[in-house]
């Protein structure tokens, strides 16, 4: 359980509203540069204050609190611990079952005993320790792979000029929009990954879908290759280095990389907590009743979930990467 990878391993733990959270990272090689400020980029780009955001705000300072000696990893378990300050656990007290969040499931399946207070260990906020992570994982990776993240759409929007617009639409109606995050990677040599089940797809696509939010994955032309023929989808070989002259297979065949570019899509839902009155069961009272959610929510998910995307293809690709 909350436990991921082969090579480069990590567990998450924490809840949304507890007094910390944090990732233990496993496989570590010795002697990596790591500091403090390594992290603060991307934790600065997962933060919040954009419109469409949520209004929680916290410092999210990262405490490196083993693995770590001189500046360098030691190889030994890297742990690193994010402290909760701006906590309201009271909006949830007697808060009916929200539509479309974890509350019944967790409650049937942990019999009760689950934090409910923002969702607990499911909410979104764990997904800092994994961008944490996903700083470690780069600096794993051949310095040659970079990196370019994105939002793509949001709410149906593929214009970046009217994504504001369409985010205060859907504020001033008390509801939420999704969107699509897509990630190229350039510089992974030809033949990372495994056939089957270790493929650099199923590897990803296991890391995309632990992000809260997240519905669906795709790589390359992804589902729109069911529309194509075969004479459109195929990438034409230009040389003996691999280089293709299209790249409808996202850098992958056979679930292998090919030496071209990455490229990684994943979709996020709607925000699940909304304003807007809606009905569900309350299991206080045994009846259907009205909800309005209050509390501190993104209205689009995929804005702050740009570098979380990053940091799974990250970690994934670290996993698999090979000597």
């Amino acid at each position: 359980m909350n436990r991921f990878g082969h090579n480069f391993r990590l567990a998450l733990w924490g809840e949304s509203h507890g007094p910390q959270i944090g990732v233990v990272i496993d496989g570590v090689p010795p002697g990596i540069p790591l500091t403090q400020e390594d992290f603060m980029n991307d934790l600065a780009r997962r933060r919040a204050g954009a419109r469409g955001t949520t209004p929680r705000h916290e410092k999210d300072t990262p405490q490196l609190v083993s693995g770590v000696y001189r500046s360098h990893t030691t190889g030994a378990p890297l742990t690193i611990v994010f402290a909760n300050k701006n906590i309201q656990p009271q909006d949830y007290k007697a808060l009916a079952d929200r539509p479309s969040h974890a509350d019944r499931v967790a409650r049937e399946r942990f019999e009760g005993f689950n934090d409910p207070c923002g969702g607990g260990h499911f909410s979104g906020r764990l997904t800092l320790a994994l961008v944490a992570a996903g700083v470690v994982a780069k600096k794993i990776l051949p310095p040659e792979v970079t990196f370019s993240t994105a939002v793509a759409e949001i709410g149906g929007c593929t214009d970046p000029a009217r994504f504001e617009s369409v985010i205060q639409a859907a504020d001033d109606d008390g509801d939420s929009v999704g969107g699509i995050v897509e990630c190229l990677i350039d510089g992974i040599p030809t033949g990372w990954g495994e056939p089957f089940f270790d493929s650099v797809e199923s590897h990803i696509a296991r890391l995309l879908f632990a992000i809260p939010g997240v519905k669906g994955a795709e790589f390359g032309a992804g589902f729109s290759a069911a529309r194509m023929r075969g004479s459109e989808h195929n990438d034409p070989i230009l040389d003996a280095a691999g280089r293709t002259a299209s790249n409808h297979a996202g850098g992958i065949v056979g679930g292998l990389t090919n030496g071209n570019e990455l490229i990684v899509r994943a979709a996020f839902k709607p925000t699940a907590s909304i304003a807007r009155p809606q009905q569900t069961f309350d299991p206080a009272t045994g009846s259907v009743r009205t909800l309005s959610i209050g509390g501190r929510h993104d209205i689009c998910i995929a804005l702050r979930g740009a570098v979380v995307v990053e940091a799974a293809v990250a970690i994934a690709l670290a996993d698999l990467k090979r000597p």
